[in-house]
């Protein structure tokens, strides 16, 4: 189904698949990846248009601290690590559990190499994922890439930096499906406490050439982010603030505490709205 945002601003929420925060290394990985999904359908039930569900790698570049440890627990639990086929079937339940929610699978290329290119496109299909958004893949080099996507009718996702060229966002534009994740700095994830003015600016170039809805993200982290890029965006991206979330929690806790934190991001816009 096509990737879509029921709320002004749309909420694209960041899991990383199989962290059980403060828990994990008492767990096993199938446990990991159940509370990943009682986290995601918590996160749709409070509000969040589309779940992404980032595959464990070792060498996450693009990541920042919060995420690099999620990623390390979600690769460290002694029945064995979460892999890309464990995050494909985490996707198919949050699917059969919540048909309408926009589901994206989030990875570095190499897994997905590793894994094979035409059988995570048809796999990744099955499991019911609306996109694909391969972090460290340029659009330049993403030919084959894209006709796998098209194959399936998978949306791919392309991010687009403050720094990209105005060739190279003509060609996300041209070539992306869903949205487009504008980059709201350079640099790595993390949280931050203001919005630079780079994000509107790249927003508006990225407009020239598409009607796409345009999601914000890098350093999301509160309600007042959220109510300002709803002056210029479609949507706002949370990743290592919710990420931080479940590293405190426990299984138990994690889907309260993130239900909590979502329904509160949408509080000063709808302030300013009235």
């Amino acid at each position: 189904m096509p990737i879509r945002f029921d709320h002004k601003p749309g909420l694209v929420v960041y899991l990383t698949a199989g962290d059980a925060g403060k828990q994990a290394r008492d767990l096993s990985a199938r446990e990991g990846l159940v509370a990943t999904r009682e986290i995601a359908l918590a996160a749709i039930d409070a509000g969040a248009d589309v779940i992404e569900l980032g595959v464990p790698f070792s060498d996450p570049l693009a990541d920042g601290p919060i995420i690099q440890r999620a990623m390390e627990r979600a690769l460290a639990y002694r029945s064995g690590p979460i892999r890309l086929k464990d995050v494909l079937g985490l996707a198919r339940e949050i699917r059969a559990a919540r048909s309408a929610a926009g589901l994206v699978i989030f990875s570095y290329l190499n897994p997905i190499l590793r894994y094979g290119l035409a059988k995570f496109a048809d796999d990744a299909a099955a499991a019911g994922a609306d996109g694909v958004l391969a972090t460290d893949l340029i659009v330049e080099e993403a030919g084959e890439y894209l006709t796998e996507m098209s194959r399936v009718g998978l949306a791919p996702i392309f991010l687009a930096a403050p720094t990209s060229p105005d060739a190279r966002l003509e060609a996300i534009a041209a070539h992306s499906k869903g949205f487009v994740y504008a980059i709201s700095r350079t640099g790595i994830t993390g949280t931050q406490q203001s919005l630079t003015a780079d994000a509107a600016a790249l927003v508006a170039r990225i407009r020239r050439w598409t009607g796409l809805p345009v999601a914000v993200g890098f350093g999301i982290s509160n309600a007042e982010h959220v109510a300002r890029l709803a002056e210029f965006a479609d949507a706002a991206v949370i990743g290592s603030a919710i990420v931080a979330l479940v590293e405190c929690a426990t299984p138990q806790t994690a889907p309260d505490a993130v239900a909590r934190f979502i329904k509160g991001l949408r509080l000063p816009h709808a302030a300013l709205a009235r």
